[in-house]
């Protein structure tokens, strides 16, 4: 074996170390789905207020026809139907909070209650027991305040249905007398103001008002707030209250219809294509736009040993052991970041990943230029448009099912990608233009140049065009290491491979992949905002 081989070898076996174990480590982590659905809820329920304030102007209901638009956007019952949402979020959420102490129990060889919330341990930054002790800890303690929240919102949501007592049975283990430092503070707080709100001789805590506005969010901050004025005899602010409110409904409504019917729309004229693409395959068989021909395949100049240099090196070595001990050693922690410094930290960690990814790439097949002509294509005078928008529509629906399915296997667990919790919870414009430009038009450039541009052009050297897009297709979903995402990412990565293979054209790929993420941050930036 030579030293460049052996020097690959070994690099390969650092390399997919991190990667495996971030792939172990993502099982127990969210799903960023199960907090869309929760923050879809809110804008469901602004809606539903905004509905039953109209309800009974027939004039309304006859020209606009309110009546059908309530049952598209809101559906029957809807408080019933998010009252069963969060119940269901709850026992999910539970499950992870009883692996997380189950472990914390492995590891310590105490229960949670008798050691979690101890800070006298001295951690030594240098020990992995210690440093993972910490962290399950936290991870305990965050957990536990995500529970506190869902029952204090479903609180509310069953006062909404009438079932007062219940609410206030839900809030009374969160009652607690701990001092403000404890993350379980701030909600064993608004459990007492709630409880004495909606007690049979009501009693208004101090700071009352300010505890709803900093600790609950759209809908039921609305709703808590309008029983303290009322019990407050306090008209005026509960006229400005209800104008405030009336205005997020409006706002609501469009948000729904974006983030619910207009995805919906889509999905149904991709599954539409879908089926007419299929239909043709069927029947013309070698002339049908979805036939994948051997001579389709790339004239590729390089052997499989590149392959493996260019995606181990140029990729997973890179980024996965280069940058982490580099960002190691610069004087500040990114954990402490604002928001807005987190996004300019990831853009540039993106950024530096990009040039020397691309570098290894090229130092790697600069020996074999001039290359042949349909590698890396950027052909602006062609069909890469048609191409582009067909593949975004047929990959709704495929993608869409697929995730669906694959929500149910891992139960609202297996990971999510950091970068689509800090979209959602960002309203700052700067953030978002900084969101947009690394996940729409830097990762669509970088990854589809890597994972078709170079993987599946070259693996059609040893296996067919077809083979060939499917394995680079889970090695693009694997990469991003969590894996609840492995199938509907590779899904997607199927069709970006069958778009460039056809269209012979990265552009193609690239529009498809931005359309997906643009479509994606829309989405979140329209469900984060639904609580302002």
């Amino acid at each position: 074996m030579s030293v460049k081989r052996l020097t690959v070898l070994v690099l390969t076996i650092i390399s997919l170390i991190p990667v495996l174990f971030l792939l172990i480590n993502s099982i127990n982590q969210p799903q960023v789905q199960v907090n869309l659905e929760l923050y879809q809820t809110n804008l469901i329920l602004q809606s539903s207020e905004f509905f039953s304030k109209y309800s009974n102007i027939d004039q309304t209901r006859a020209n606009f026809n309110f009546a059908k638009i309530e049952k598209v956007l809101i559906g029957k019952n809807p408080y019933k139907v998010i009252s069963n949402k969060y119940e269901t979020a709850i026992e999910t959420s539970q499950e992870s909070l009883d692996r997380l102490k189950n472990k914390f129990k492995i590891a310590t060889g105490s229960s949670v209650s008798e050691d979690v919330k101890d800070s006298s341990i001295t951690l030594n930054s240098n020990s992995v027991y210690f440093g993972n002790q910490a962290q399950l800890k936290t991870d305990i303690n965050s957990q536990q305040q995500v529970i506190n929240k869902l029952k204090l919102e479903l609180g509310i949501l069953k006062i909404k249905q009438g079932e007062i007592s219940k609410a206030i049975e839900s809030w009374q283990p969160m009652l607690t007398t701990n001092n403000e430092n404890d993350l379980e503070s701030k909600t064993g707080t608004v459990a007492d103001i709630l409880t004495n709100l909606w007690n049979e001789n009501p009693k208004i805590l101090s700071n009352a008002e300010l505890q709803i506005q900093h600790n609950l969010r759209g809908w039921f901050s609305y709703q808590t707030l309008k029983r303290l004025y009322t019990l407050q005899d306090r008209q005026a602010d509960l006229i400005s209250l209800e104008n405030q409110q009336r205005e997020k409904e409006n706002r609501a409504i469009i948000k729904l219809t974006w983030v619910s019917i207009i995805p919906v729309l889509l999905g149904i004229i991709g599954f539409s294509l879908l089926i007419f693409l299929l239909a043709q395959l069927l029947l013309k068989k070698h002339g049908s736009i979805l036939y994948i021909s051997e001579k389709l395949s790339w004239k590729t100049p390089w052997d499989a040993e590149t392959i493996w240099q260019v995606l181990i090196v140029g990729f997973f070595f890179v980024g996965q052991i280069i940058f982490p001990i580099v960002f190691n050693f610069l004087p500040f922690n990114p954990t402490n970041f604002s928001l807005r410094q987190k996004a300019f930290y990831i853009l540039a960690s993106y950024l530096s990943l990009t040039l020397a990814s691309l570098f290894v790439l090229y130092w790697s097949i600069k020996s074999y230029f001039p290359l042949p002509k349909d590698w890396f294509r950027f052909e602006i005078k062609s069909n890469w448009l048609m191409w582009g928008v067909g593949g975004y529509l047929v990959a709704l629906p495929l993608v869409i099912i697929i995730s669906l399915i694959n929500q149910q296997i891992w139960d609202g667990q297996g990971g999510s990608n950091p970068l689509l919790f800090l979209a959602l919870e960002t309203q700052d414009t700067v953030v978002l233009a900084i969101f947009y430009f690394t996940a729409s038009l830097l990762a669509p450039f970088y990854e589809e140049i890597m994972f078709r541009g170079f993987l599946l052009s070259s693996l059609t050297r040893y296996i067919p065009v077809w083979a060939a897009i499917t394995i680079s297709s889970f090695i693009f979903a694997i990469a991003h290491l969590n894996l609840s995402e492995v199938f509907p990412l590779a899904i997607l990565g199927m069709v970006l491979g069958v778009v460039y293979t056809k269209s012979r054209n990265l552009l193609s790929s690239m529009l498809v992949h931005s359309l997906w993420n643009s479509g994606t941050l829309l989405s979140l930036f329209l469900l984060g905002s639904s609580d302002k």
